[in-house]
């Protein structure tokens, strides 16, 4: 078996057992082996199995725990869902995904960054502008972690403007 078939054979078999967190594992695999049509298929699987697993934490009426791992990659997958939305100019449906996501997990802090990022789109504000007048981050670079969780004093007047129309 060539070394594209068996990597095949091991998303395969992560996608089988619906583990997201297995898939990002084998994300870099993915980029030095798969061409572009392939890898893009590998992305909308992974994307799938998170709105999957969205579905069902909706239906059960729970939080997500970022401990654990394949809530831990669901939640990832999902942002990455809607920053791409965001980025793209489709500001409304990322919007809407990050005031899901506020809501979805246990992690105080992810869940308040997420309503930063929601608030922000609410208002139209760009992913551009976001990034530039609103996050920080060189901050959001030395926290690690995969979301913006890290803003500027700007972040706080959208805080105050939220607050005053009755959020």
């Amino acid at each position: 078996m060539s070394r594209v078939e068996d990597l095949k054979a091991e998303v395969l078999k992560a996608q089988q057992s619906c583990d997201i967190a297995s898939l990002y594992i084998l994300e870099q695999k993915a980029h030095d082996t798969f061409d572009e049509e392939t890898l893009h298929g590998f992305y909308a699987n992974i994307l799938d199995l998170a709105l999957e697993k969205l579905t069902d934490t909706l239906e059960a009426h729970r939080a997500m725990d970022m401990n654990e791992v394949q809530d831990f990659a669901t939640i990832r997958a999902l942002y990455e869902y809607a920053i791409e939305h965001y980025s793209s100019g489709q500001i409304s449906d990322a919007s809407a995904l990050f005031e899901v996501l506020s809501g979805l997990s246990n992690d105080e802090k992810f869940s308040h960054a997420l309503k930063l990022h929601w608030m922000a789109s609410r208002e139209n504000i760009t992913l551009d502008d976001f990034i530039s007048d609103i996050a920080d981050i060189d901050a959001t670079q030395e926290a690690g972690t995969f979301y913006i969780s890290c803003f500027n004093k700007k972040a706080q007047k959208l805080l105050d403007k939220s607050q005053m129309v009755g959020e």
